[in-house]
């Protein structure tokens, strides 16, 4: 239901009876809500928690979790893979810009699984996906390389490799 000024109201009704509301405001945070149509609301008790963007997405994790969570749990228990999200902010220097190939700029050995748009996943993105503020990048490497990848994401540089990771005859 559209609410003129505010945003959007979803709503469901539990099995035992409950009924339970996101307000989605245009500003991006979310209300998550509990109430009762019963006329009688002397044994009702009513819920409203305020949320903003990441702790929406925290709950909604927590509640069930997305098909990429389910599905990356057993990959995250090989000993030497690391398996970790990037939420794009309007600031970080992939926003706007397009994926590329994380070898292109010396990340080799890491890999962009999927990239998480509102409620549409996109597995293996091509180089040429074009990233988006508020999309979430689901990258697999080992630690070091997650962590470098991270670093590329919001400011476009690459850390040089140190002596001891650098091939022969550098």
């Amino acid at each position: 239901m559209k609410l003129p000024g505010v945003g959007v109201l979803h709503t469901f009704v539990t099995d035992d009876g409950g009924k339970v509301g996101v307000i989605a405001h245009r500003s991006g945070h979310s209300d998550l809500i509990t109430f009762s149509d019963d006329e009688d609301t002397t044994n009702v008790t009513k819920v409203s928690l305020r949320l903003n963007e990441d702790e929406a997405h925290t709950l909604a994790e927590l509640l069930g979790g997305t098909q990429i969570t389910e599905s990356l749990t057993a990959l995250d228990q090989i000993p030497g893979l690391s398996i970790d999200w990037f939420t794009v902010d309007y600031e970080d220097y992939i926003a706007g810009q397009r994926l590329g190939s994380p070898a292109e700029v010396g990340m080799v050995g890491l890999t962009v699984v999927a990239v998480v748009r509102g409620d549409s996943t996109n597995p293996a993105p091509a180089a040429d996906f074009k990233v988006f503020p508020g999309d979430t990048l689901v990258v697999a490497g080992s630690p070091e390389k997650v962590a470098k990848a991270f670093t590329y994401f919001r400011t476009g540089e690459v850390a040089k490799p140190a002596l001891a990771d650098a091939p022969p005859g550098v």
